[in-house]
């Protein structure tokens, strides 16, 4: 096979540049593999680490992306609220994959997947730092997707009768 190449450390600031104008461009995949290489020089950069998980979960609409890919690195993230709000970015992401995908049912799983990403943004939003309302823009961004297209719904329950003996 191939051995891949390290890069310096010095070349970190400058990889992580290209990974946002790739992430930019609409190629996650190579922003992906940027972040990767820092993070080989790397391991605990969050800056890459935050970028790798947006460049995965930007791949959740055209390829096949494993949801479980974009967890792996949210766990190596290093705050609170880092971990919930970008919990609440994977959740988001997948329900607007999921919508794009469209089918039967769609519309409820997106909306399962809207409300997870509200809750995340709820904690996140009670342990932001000064001045970063993040959480609070996602969440009503989720908030007017629900609210716009009625279509995404929760699943109705089912309804059986139960006959007594």
């Amino acid at each position: 096979m191939f051995e891949l190449k390290p890069i310096t450390r010095d070349a970190v600031p400058r990889a992580l540049e290209k990974a946002e104008r790739y992430r930019l461009l609409n190629e996650p995949s190579d922003a992906e593999s940027i972040c990767l290489d820092v993070l080989g020089v790397d391991p605990d950069n969050q800056k890459a680490l935050v970028m790798m998980l947006l460049a995965v979960t930007d791949q959740f609409e055209g390829f096949a992306v494993d949801a479980h890919r974009a967890q792996d690195v949210l766990q190596r993230l290093k705050g609170d609220y880092e971990r919930a709000y970008y919990a609440g970015i994977i959740s988001e992401r997948r329900a607007k994959a999921q919508l794009k995908k469209g089918g039967p049912g769609s519309g409820y799983v997106a909306y399962d997947g809207f409300r997870e990403a509200m809750a995340f943004y709820e904690k996140a939003q009670a342990i932001r730092p000064a001045g970063n309302d993040d959480s609070i823009l996602r969440w009503n961004a989720c908030a007017r997707t629900l609210i716009d297209h009625p279509f995404i719904r929760p699943a109705p329950e089912d309804r059986v009768e139960h006959q007594l003996e």
